[in-house]
């Protein structure tokens, strides 16, 4: 019994889980607040609190696109010398980006009271409060990530999710609920996680002396690509958003909204695997084991394919069960469930788009991925765009994802295939099925043992 207990104990310790579970229990606590939105704000509130969120997570792509990417490229693997000076020149940049966010946010201010969009008036009036009370709960993201520190993030990433869901909470007991009470407690959340994240040491701003000139043009020339293709995924992410508002109202983008809220249990694994694996091959990479790089980007695409293969399967049969369970009757009876059931049938392409756009980047060709990503965003926007002229229906918009996920994965394909080094798409399945019949027999003969 000791024994099973220490094995059982090795596995939770393992960077793979905690890595999933902290993507998992946040994103949970996510869904938790969003069902609570979902059944204490009119459609049409949900809508504009959704789109909100929408702009703020583009804006704010300009500081994380920049960072998240280079800082674990040039962080894993490397000396102590130089792992601190990745941080003090990322911390450098960082703060730069914000400044220059607040400057923008002043004139913005005052703008807003010409603006009738509520989603609009909420962020011209306070984004730059919230880039500053966030900034230590990003950098903090960026340096547990780097020491795969994945323990950390999870205690970080749930008192952000958990102080939000509970001032929530609180609000609704005091009859307070709407869309800016909703917002004072996100920047309230921000703001508790990042005095957090500066008390416990783990956003490394002691570091910020280190920094030097070589290193922020380092991560300057990789991460002006990077930040370019971040604004292009998060573009790529939001255009529906932004199409749906402007042509068929913010009702509508709630009915999308929770439609779409569900495919978390496909991007939780993705996530968690791209946090462990980014260092891992940044640091086969920086070592020059070309062959290495590859084999566990099979190893990961495949593996995942397989082992998500049931969870697609199973919500695709649930799908109106789900939705009743998270936005409540009212969304169960829409287009919703059918939203979740195209979502799952595409997101089967999921890990091989999210991995091969990952290799791209850890290969330093963040140049192909940039242009890759505009060419997804570009096709998003036209699909979307004759989805709603034909259909004027969200079903149509939901259908035209497949187009972008598929142009993305094989552009992407192709690339590492002329650039770095060839693979089949057939390797990566028959790996991945090789990897999860290993991994089952490992379980199994050490579960015997114990």
């Amino acid at each position: 019994m000791k024994s099973t207990f220490k094995f059982l104990f090795g596995v939770l310790k393992s960077k793979h889980t905690l890595s999933l579970i902290s993507n998992g229990i946040n994103a949970l606590v996510g869904i938790v607040t969003f069902s609570i939105l979902y059944r204490f704000l009119t459609s049409d509130e949900v809508g504009n609190w959704g789109f909100f969120l929408t702009i703020l997570l583009l804006v704010d792509t300009f500081r994380s696109g920049f960072l998240t990417t280079a800082f674990v490229k040039f962080y894993a693997g490397s000396s102590e010398d130089r792992q601190n000076e990745i941080v003090g020149s990322s911390w450098f940049i960082a703060i730069l980006i914000t400044l220059g966010l607040i400057v923008l946010n002043i004139p913005a201010y005052f703008l807003s009271i010409y603006v009738k969009d509520p989603s609009f008036t909420l962020f011209l009036k306070f984004f730059g409060i919230n880039y500053i009370l966030s900034l230590p709960f990003f950098v903090s993201n960026c340096v547990l990530q780097g020491k795969q520190r994945f323990d950390r993030l999870l205690i970080l990433n749930f008192s952000n999710q958990g102080t939000f869901l509970i001032s929530l909470i609180v609000v609704i007991a005091l009859g307070k609920i709407d869309i800016y009470s909703t917002l004072y407690c996100y920047l309230f959340a921000n703001l508790l996680s990042s005095l957090i994240a500066l008390f416990s040491g783990w956003t490394g701003f002691s570091k910020l002396r280190f920094r030097t000139s070589s290193a922020i043009k380092e991560i300057y020339h990789f991460g002006k690509f990077s930040v370019g293709t971040n604004l292009s995924a998060t573009l790529l992410g939001t255009a529906d958003s932004f199409i749906i508002k402007l042509f068929l109202g913010p009702a509508a983008l709630a009915v999308y909204g929770a439609g779409t809220k569900l495919t978390q249990i496909v991007e939780i694994p993705l996530r968690s695997f791209i946090y462990t694996a980014m260092p891992t091959l940044s640091a086969r990479y920086n070592s020059g084991q070309k062959s290495e790089v590859i084999r566990v980007m099979k190893k990961y695409v495949g593996m995942l394919s397989i082992l998500l293969m049931p969870v697609f399967i199973l919500v695709f049969i649930f799908a109106d069960y789900a939705i009743l369970i998270i936005g409540g009757k009212n969304y169960a009876i829409t287009e919703a469930p059918n939203i979740l059931r195209i979502y799952m049938f595409i997101a089967i392409l999921y890990p091989a788009e999210r991995f091969f756009a990952l290799t791209l980047d850890v290969i330093h060709l963040p140049k192909i991925n940039f242009k890759k990503v505009i060419l997804m965003v570009l096709v998003t926007v036209v699909t979307d765009l004759v989805a709603v002229k034909l259909t004027n229906s969200v079903y149509g918009i939901a259908v035209s994802s497949i187009f972008t996920t598929a142009s993305g994965m094989l552009i992407a394909f192709y690339a590492i295939n002329r650039y770095y080094q060839k693979f089949t798409l057939k390797d990566l399945y028959k790996e991945g099925y090789q990897e999860v019949i290993l991994m089952v027999k490992d379980v199994l003969s050490k579960l015997k043992a114990k």
